[in-house]
């Protein structure tokens, strides 16, 4: 019978991943420092395997954060319009990350403003 994923893995896993994105590190580098395959890396991100303490410690020391940011849950506090529950999980969606950094970039905040409703209403055509 196969484990059931556990919240506070799958929370540990999801906070690997956003922490490697913010850091541009790709699962595959991150594996070679810590000496396994991206797979593995793959399967701590989804909570699927565990991660030891050992492990997690050098996790942390490879993306530069302390050892307990990789526990603090970043949930929002109520489903989002998207249905999904947490920030967290709305940066794991594809290009989330890229798309913050880019409009965190852009001085002027009229033009932040106008992409941001742009993509609002791109949105709401789905």
């Amino acid at each position: 019978m196969p484990k059931a994923i556990d919240s506070i893995d799958k929370l540990v896993g999801q906070n690997i991943r956003i922490f490697r994105m913010a850091k541009g590190v790709t699962q595959v580098r991150l594996g070679e420092e810590l000496g396994v395959t991206f797979q593995q890396i793959q399967k701590y991100e989804n909570g699927t395997n565990r991660v030891g303490s050992g492990r997690l410690a050098k996790i942390a020391k490879v993306l530069n954060v302390p050892l307990t940011k990789f526990f603090h849950d970043r949930t929002s506090g109520g489903e989002s319009e998207g249905g999904r529950d947490s920030v967290s999980e709305l940066l794991l969606s594809p290009y989330a990350l890229r798309i913050l950094k880019a409009l965190n970039k852009i001085s002027d905040q009229q033009t932040v403003s106008h992409l941001v409703n742009f993509t609002e209403s791109l949105a709401k055509r789905q």
